[in-house]
């Protein structure tokens, strides 16, 4: 909590005080060090892509090759079915979303342990950190959104006007990331093992979302309820309306609308209350 004051020959002073209770978010403190998001933003693209021999072509390479094995293995030789759509379009248009969220949680997730030297030496709002890595994520997404285009096209597909809602469906996947990346990267700090639990976290979590499956094999009622609690639920149900049309999202996207406001509700409320430790144990 700052707190800046003149002296006698108007120099500012800040001082620096812990914040008290859990009541404690000041959203206005985080606006007033935007630019440190936005340089902590760019550091980390940089630092993700620098000295890499594939570069950013790799954000293009990982949905192909995804895609080509999961069109093999479920579209295929399994026949699952993807609501009369084809099943690459069906799965790419899925996947998008998925993996902004995941690089956007994995790297969150790790992001105070691997910003030790600033958290010991300067003060800045902590909740800087996972933001600008929650954030970083958007670079390879917006690379790969040109494949699902391109695929677009290919099967000639055109987009209506649900297409408007994508930048709120966006911002709803990295709140979602954000929300569980705030609780795992205040965990972490404690516990290292949480950044090798991750990736294990990430993987199941990814057959649990409708992506190489659709919604409508999950029976309705309590079934489906309990479905919904998976925020990712939610994203994915609603960009694959929005890009490919068909049924509108039924009520399991509000349940997981639901879930990620009191994920990111109490994950800011925690991440607040540890913030004042994260320096001594990092």
């Amino acid at each position: 909590m700052e707190n800046t004051q003149l002296q006698k020959n108007h120099t500012p002073v800040t001082y620096l005080k812990p914040s008290k209770g859990w009541l404690s978010i000041d959203l206005k403190e985080l606006w007033r060090y935007r630019e440190l998001v936005y340089f902590l933003t760019w550091r980390d693209i940089k630092v993700r892509y620098k000295q890499a021999v594939l570069g950013i072509a790799w954000a293009v390479l990982q949905p192909v090759l995804t895609v080509l094995i999961f069109t093999v293995v479920f579209g295929i030789l399994l026949k699952t079915p993807s609501q009369d759509l084809p099943y690459p379009l069906f799965t790419i248009s899925a996947l998008l979303p998925w993996q902004l969220f995941a690089n956007a949680l994995q790297r969150s997730s790790i992001s105070l342990v691997g910003n030790a030297n600033l958290l010991t030496k300067i003060y800045f709002p902590r909740l800087a950190i996972p933001l600008s890595a929650v954030m970083a994520a958007l670079v390879d997404f917006g690379v790969s959104f040109f494949v699902l285009i391109g695929m677009m096209a290919y099967y000639r597909y055109m987009p209506g006007w649900n297409m408007l809602w994508l930048p709120v469906i966006i911002l709803f996947a990295l709140l979602t990331a954000l929300a569980v990346g705030l609780w795992l990267s205040a965990i972490n700090v404690q516990y290292r093992d949480v950044q090798h639990m991750v990736p294990f976290i990430v993987q199941v979590w990814m057959y649990a979302s409708p992506i190489v499956y659709p919604i409508d094999i999950i029976p309705e009622g309590i079934w489906r309820v309990l479905y919904g609690l998976n925020p990712m639920v939610g994203v994915i149900q609603s960009y694959r309306w929005a890009l490919l049309g068909g049924d509108q999202p039924d009520a399991t996207m509000w349940i997981s609308v639901l879930v990620v406001i009191i994920l990111l509700v109490s994950g800011l409320f925690y991440f607040r209350r540890m913030e004042k430790t994260f320096a001594d144990i990092v």
